[in-house]
């Protein structure tokens, strides 16, 4: 996985907001939330992507094929299997802040923040 080189810029200017844009509404639907999640902690195949986000094969493949297209994922051929795992951490770094600001929607004392 590549390390940031870069400091954040937060230009609201930039051409890259639409594809950011276009990222979020990718991100918007829960099963490719799930397969995300799911592929955080290894490589998996189709079928056991489909049995942990308990959605059809076909299904998943669809979904990890808009994936593949928007390069959040990548696929590795074993024989007649394909094994997807996350491109680089930035998706999961971004599906993770994105439930951290979920629990801000739905509790005064987010888990993340710690017992207090």
């Amino acid at each position: 996985m590549h390390a940031d080189t870069h400091k954040d810029e937060l230009d609201p200017t930039s051409p890259l907001v639409d594809v950011v844009a276009e990222l979020f509404g990718l991100l918007a639907d829960p099963t490719r939330v799930r397969i995300i999640l799911a592929l955080d902690a290894d490589e998996l195949s189709v079928t056991h992507l489909a049995d942990i986000v308990d959605r059809p094969p076909a299904a998943v493949s669809q979904h990890l094929a808009k994936l593949r297209l928007a390069r959040l994922v990548t696929v590795r051929q074993e024989g007649n299997r394909a094994f997807y795992r996350l491109r680089d951490e930035h998706a999961r770094r971004l599906v993770l802040e994105a439930l951290r600001q979920a629990e801000h929607a739905v509790s005064d004392s987010p888990r993340h923040h710690g017992e207090r």
